[in-house]
């Protein structure tokens, strides 16, 4: 019942985004948010559910349509996976391997493959476009998302997170490793294709980029895994760098609740505060800022400890 109930939960509050990013983007833009359907807009979320479950499944005649039906399949199941590992609080979670860290890396870049196939199967040029900025953007921000947290696995000698969570009683790990946890941030968002980094859907240049395409349930899938992404993403900032569910006074769990709210919030202000760059300038900032800051902190890191 563990891993349903953390299915349940993780879909249930992915859904609860979409309210929570659209009254949050309104207050800080000075608008209304969504405030018809429902009280203070909550059934907003269920009306936008009816409307892609109730639209025509369309596969286009001239797409592969083997290809074209797994890749929505493949980013919404791997940003499920994810989850698998990561620790809620003490004996809450699906899974304690001691290879957690791991795991989350691989099925973050078979998501990434999801979208690239996307693409490719659409047989639409601005599709085709979408597919391949995503495949640059995984080369590049792959790379040192690894490399951000590899301070944090020499901090406390483990791949498991539950133990990296353990290791952080005496001091957060934000604290030693401010470096590492600002690139994670950064590679994160360019991992779950979020502003400032959606290049790979970015409406004023490619349309709605991989998922021009879609409709109905396929892309359904899609919008539902960019917001998993979210929470995800947030919730292992929380468990690497902010102590997971370590807290005085509160409940474990609470604690790993607040935590990965306020990410996830940070996230949807950087969209309302941040123009989106050029994709020259996006991969130039990867290979050569991100990736050098990344080896120096791997390198003062490893010095440190080992002196």
């Amino acid at each position: 019942m563990m891993p349903l109930a953390i299915l349940l939960g993780v879909v249930t509050f992915a859904g609860g985004l979409v309210w929570a990013e659209r009254r949050l983007l309104a207050l800080w833009q000075d608008r209304y948010g969504p405030n018809r359907v429902g009280p203070f807009g909550l059934l907003q979320v269920v009306a936008d559910a009816i409307k892609l479950l109730t639209k025509e499944d369309w596969v286009p005649p001239f797409a592969d349509r083997a290809l074209f039906v797994l890749a929505p399949a493949l980013v919404m199941v791997t940003a499920l996976l994810s989850f698998a590992v990561v620790p809620v609080a003490p004996g809450i979670g699906v899974v304690g391997s001691n290879v957690g860290l791991l795991f989350f890396l691989a099925m973050t870049s078979m998501g990434a493959w999801g979208v690239v196939l996307a693409g490719w199967a659409s047989n639409s040029k601005y599709s085709l476009l979408g597919g391949l900025r995503s495949a640059a953007q995984l080369l590049t921000y792959e790379a040192f998302m690894g490399l951000s947290l590899c301070g944090v696995v020499i901090l406390a000698g483990s791949f498991d997170l539950r133990e990296i969570v353990l290791a952080q009683r005496r001091v957060w790990f934000v604290v030693p490793q401010i470096v590492g946890c600002l690139t994670f941030l950064v590679a994160g968002l360019a991992a779950i294709h979020r502003l400032p980094f959606d290049l790979p859907e970015a409406e004023a240049e490619l349309v709605a980029g991989y998922h021009s395409e879609y409709s109905g349930m396929k892309f359904a899938m899609f919008f539902v895994a960019e917001y998993v992404g979210i929470t995800l993403i947030s919730a292992l900032s929380a468990v690497l760098f902010f102590g997971g569910w370590l807290g005085p006074v509160l409940p474990p769990i609470v604690w790993f609740f607040l935590k990965t709210s306020f990410f996830v919030g940070f996230f949807i202000l950087l969209r309302a505060a941040l123009p989106r760059p050029r994709f020259d300038q996006l991969m130039a900032f990867g290979w050569k800022v991100m990736l050098p800051v990344s080896l120096a902190n791997l390198l003062v890191t490893g010095a440190i400890v080992l002196s």
